[in-house]
């Protein structure tokens, strides 16, 4: 017996909806990711560091090391516009996002009702390889919402262009294939979703079965399911500070400067910045100096270790761990509904 085929008007009706969460969903965390990113990428030195010349040169850069500090300090210096930087790549991103989806997995998923995977993509080896493919695809995307956040300049919503100059340089306007070799970044990229994406896929098939006879025994399985999660901060957050403070680090093929320096001039920007709005003499945050890159995956969490401190790595971990909790309990949904 086949489906009943949905009507155009219930079609239009369910993408109204769609719509409609998605913004009310935009509008609640581009603010809270745009304080996370931003709480990451600050640059917060324990000590003095010396200049080009060895003289001692004392940071004077934001000292802010909680999500909530940074929220109230966006908001004074930056006001709510500042909250809301990085909405257009960020909308563009989960368009993408979702038209790849429904491409890709639109057929299987209805094939599959009730299935949170399709069959394509179930397993530890399918999630992987939909992970990398996916990361490979929208890895520019956040590049840029990285950068559009920590941006102290106002970016128009539609003007793309200058947008664009603002955030990638001349180099990376030739050679956008160049986001992909910034040192360190898809490395860390890597690790974190095979950590996520093969490992603990793999432990959940494991541990969080179908409802059996043993019911008990199932509960056990899915309380250790839950600590797992929970525990995997002490991986997940100190990659996610990694790949935010290398997300931001833009490319530059000028001979005297490091290939992962940004613009010595910013590109010659004139740009209006969200301080001359606010009258603010601060910036938000604080970034390394230009001529002073991290240079791959170990040397950022090395440097990151050596002048902020180890716990620079783990900023924010408790929004880390509460999303592997959330994403424990949805994966027990099935069971705990069954």
């Amino acid at each position: 017996m086949s489906a009943v085929e949905p009507t155009a008007f219930e079609l239009i009706k369910d993408g109204v909806i769609i719509a409609l969460t998605l913004v009310a969903s935009l509008l609640m965390t581009i603010p809270l990711t745009g304080t996370l990113v931003r709480l990451r990428a600050n640059y917060n030195p324990r000590g003095l560091r010396l200049d080009a010349e060895g003289n001692i040169e004392p940071h004077t850069g934001p000292v802010v090391t909680s999500f909530f500090g940074m929220l109230r300090r966006v908001r004074r210096i930056e006001g709510w516009a500042g909250l809301y930087k990085g909405t257009m790549p960020t909308i563009l991103f989960s368009l993408v996002l979702t038209l790849f989806t429904v491409a890709v997995l639109g057929a299987s998923m209805a094939s599959t009702p009730g299935r949170a995977i399709p069959p394509a993509v179930a397993g530890p080896f399918g999630t992987l390889a939909f992970g990398l493919v996916s990361m490979l695809l929208f890895l520019p995307f956040a590049i840029l919402t990285y950068r559009a956040i920590t941006t102290p300049y106002k970016l128009p919503y539609f003007r793309p262009l200058y947008s664009l100059r603002i955030l990638l340089t001349p180099t990376e306007r030739k050679k956008p294939w160049m986001l992909y070799s910034t040192p360190g970044l898809l490395a860390a990229q890597c690790i974190q979703i095979v950590y996520t994406a093969f490992l603990l896929t793999a432990l959940r098939s494991f541990l969080v079965p179908r409802p059996g006879p043993d019911d008990f025994m199932a509960s056990v399985k899915f309380g250790i399911y839950i600590g797992v999660e929970v525990v995997s901060v002490v991986v997940i957050c100190p990659l996610e500070v990694i790949t935010t403070k290398l997300a931001i680090q833009r490319n530059h093929a000028a001979p005297e400067y490091n290939s992962v320096e940004q613009e010595a001039e910013d590109d010659m920007i004139d740009g209006e910045e969200y301080t001359e709005y606010s009258g603010a003499e601060e910036d938000v945050i604080g970034l390394r100096h230009e001529k002073d890159p991290y240079l791959g995956l170990v040397d950022c969490a090395k440097r990151i270790v050596d002048e902020e401190g180890w716990k620079a790595l783990y900023r924010a971990w408790w929004l880390t761990m509460l999303g592997g909790i959330v994403s424990a309990l949805a994966a027990g949904v099935p069971y705990v509904r069954s």
